[in-house]
C-alpha cells in the first residue's frame, strides 16, 4: 500500500492584537517553528497550517491596520518555509495574507512549497463571506485561480480555504483536476456552523474519493468577541471516515499516515466521476 504521512498544525494566538502585525507575525512564527521541526523529525511528508497562520483572525474588525499584515508571495514567510521544506524533504502548505503587486489589493492565500524547497504556486480563497463579525470582503479580494492542483513529490495536492468548504463545487473541481489530497486551512468558531465541521469535509471526501485535511485554530482572540476557535483539526479518508482528530483547545501537531491507494480503490468502487452528468447541470452555472 502507498502510504503518505500528513501533518496539521493548530495554534492559538501568541500576541496581543494591540501589537503591530509585524510583532504578531514574529510571535506566531516562533510558536510554529518547534512544531514544524517536530513534524520534520517525525517524517511528515505534507504539512499544513491554519488559515492566515501568522496573524489573528482579524476580520471581526474593519481596521486598515491589518493591511500591513499582508506580504508578497514569494516573500519572507514563504522563503523561511522553503528552507524548512528543503531541510526535511517535506511539502508545506503556507496560508498567509497576500499583498498583490497592485497596491491596495489583498488576498487570502495559501502558497505550496514542494519537498525540495521549490515554490510550486498558490491558491487564493474563492468564496469570501461578508456577514456580521466576518467582514472578509473588507480585507480580501476573491481569487480566480481555476482550481489549481499541485504535483508535489508525494501526491497531487489541492487547497480549499475555510468558507470555501461550504461550496461543494470547488471540492469537485479540485478532484476533477486530479487532487488526491485536499487541505482546508480554516479559522472557524463555535456556534451555528460547528456541527458542519464534522459533516461537510467528510461528505466532500466521500463524494470525491479523496483525502481531506481540515485545520482549525484554537482559543479566543480579543478584543473581538466572536467566540471560541475550537480546534479539532482532522484527517478524513476517501470513504468519509475521520481517522485522526486533534484536541479542541490545545496547540498541536496532528500526524497521520494516509493510505493513498484508497483514492483509486474508492473511485473504482463508487463510480461518481463516471456517472456524473455535467450536460444536465447547466443550472449550476447560470448567472441568475
Amino acid at each position: 500500500m502507498a502510504k503518505m504521512r500528513g501533518g496539521l498544525i493548530q495554534v492559538g494566538l501568541k500576541a496581543d492584537t494591540s501589537e503591530s502585525p509585524a510583532k504578531i507575525r514574529d510571535a506566531m512564527l516562533a510558536a510554529h517553528r518547534p512544531l514544524i521541526e517536530q513534524a520534520g523529525r517525525g517524517g511528515v511528508q505534507v504539512l499544513c497550517f491554519q488559515e492566515v497562520f501568522t496573524q489573528p483572525y482579524f476580520c471581526p474588525s474593519q481596521d486598515v491596520k491589518w493591511y500591513a499584515a499582508a506580504e508578497s508571495i514569494p516573500g519572507p514567510t514563504t522563503e523561511e518555509m522553503q528552507a524548512f521544506a528543503k531541510k526535511y524533504q517535506m511539502v508545506i502548505v503556507v496560508p498567509i495574507y497576500e499583498a498583490d503587486p497592485v497596491a491596495g489589493v489583498y488576498y487570502n492565500t495559501a502558497a505550496v512549497i514542494d519537498a525540495d524547497g521549490s515554490y510550486l504556486g498558490k491558491y487564493r480563497k474563492t468564496h469570501i463571506p461578508q456577514v456580521a463579525g466576518f467582514w472578509e470582503k473588507f480585507f480580501f479580494k476573491p481569487g480566480a485561480s481555476r482550481w489549481p492542483v499541485f504535483q508535489t513529490r508525494y501526491c497531487k495536492l489541492g487547497v480549499y480555504i475555510c468558507y470555501d468548504r461550504h461550496f461543494p463545487e470547488g471540492w469537485r473541481a479540485l478532484a476533477l483536476n486530479g487532487a488526491q489530497y485536499i487541505v482546508n486551512p480554516s479559522a472557524t468558531v463555535a456556534g451555528l456552523s460547528e456541527y458542519l465541521w464534522k459533516l461537510e469535509q467528510p461528505a466532500a471526501a466521500a463524494a470525491n474519493g479523496c483525502w481531506i485535511g481540515a485545520i482549525n485554530r484554537v482559543g479566543r482572540e480579543q478584543p473581538w468577541n466572536i467566540g471560541e476557535f475550537y480546534g479539532q483539526s482532522y484527517f478524513v479518508n476517501p470513504r468519509g471516515q475521520i481517522e485522526a482528530i486533534a484536541s479542541r483547545d490545545g496547540d498541536e501537531l496532528l500526524v497521520h499516515e494516509m493510505d493513498m491507494d484508497m483514492v483509486t480503490e474508492v473511485r473504482n468502487l463508487w463510480q461518481f466521476f463516471r456517472d456524473r452528468r455535467p450536460e444536465a447541470y447547466g443550472r449550476l452555472t447560470d448567472a441568475e
